[in-house]
């Protein structure tokens, strides 16, 4: 993790804070400031602070979720391959080759989707991938495979098109977009009333617009990142990584 990674939103936010700072001295020395400082401030800049961490928490927990698919996902591949080498282990015919071969797709197209040219969102390829182990279980069950593996492959199967499904819609739909849209709208006015309120030009009224704008358009761009918890492709430390199913191609490389 570099330096540059792990202040890559600070880096996106610290313009604009430094573009805030000279409005507000060019609204100040041009006495453009009209908003008299009274109750009706402190309240509209807690009320933003409370949406946006209503905002946050909710983006928080579907991100928390997306950290356990790769998980999911890396156990059901190896209950696919180690079921699939038992019984190929003691019955002739079964093709581990193209199994592997599979599997190791159905990694690659999931890397390759949730990359920029899909807009992390596509995984279309990858649940084709995942439905192209169904002729393969069908052939093992031509090899007379037991019934209750058979299963097995059928459920770990069934939690691949879950995983995928449910990082899908993840990556696609926003939470709650009327609600994103009130934050905006309410850091906006919060930042607009801030440049024009009233003060006395001092350094302590500069810093405070600092601290409070630095907060509010630091927490939008963080929401922004953590609403696709996969960014493959970007230059950021905050997307979910993959590093399991990446080590599962590796072993599959080594077998």
């Amino acid at each position: 993790m570099s330096l540059l990674q792990r202040f890559h939103v600070f880096l996106r936010v610290l313009p604009v804070v430094i573009v805030l700072v000279m409005l507000k001295w060019g609204v100040h020395a041009l006495g453009w400031e009209f908003v008299p400082l009274d109750g009706l401030v402190p309240s509209l800049i807690a009320g933003s602070i409370f949406l946006i961490g209503f905002l946050l928490a909710q983006v928080l927990a579907d991100y928390k979720e997306s950290e356990h698919m790769p998980g999911e996902i890396r156990v059901a591949l190896e209950a696919i391959h180690d079921d699939v080498v038992d019984f190929a282990a003691w019955t002739p015919g079964v093709d581990l080759a193209h199994l592997r071969g599979v599997l190791v797709d159905v990694v690659e197209a999931f890397q390759t989707s949730l990359g920029l040219k899909g807009h992390h969102a596509d995984l279309s390829s990858v649940i084709a991938r995942v439905d192209a182990l169904s002729p393969f279980f069908r052939e093992l069950e031509q090899l007379k495979m037991s019934e209750r593996y058979v299963v097995r492959l059928r459920g770990a199967q069934d939690t691949l098109r879950k995983c995928m499904f449910r990082i899908s819609y993840v990556q696609r739909m926003q939470f709650l977009p009327s609600v994103h849209v009130l934050v905006q709208s309410l850091v906006a006015a919060s930042l607009f009333v801030l440049l024009f309120l009233k003060t006395n030009g001092s350094y302590e009224s500069v810093l405070v617009l600092v601290f409070v704008s630095y907060m509010f358009v630091y927490a939008l761009n963080l929401i922004e990142h953590l609403d696709q918890p996969f960014r493959t492709g970007e230059r950021t430390v905050d997307d979910v990584s993959i590093f399991l199913l990446r080590d599962f191609v590796e072993k599959l490389g080594r077998a």
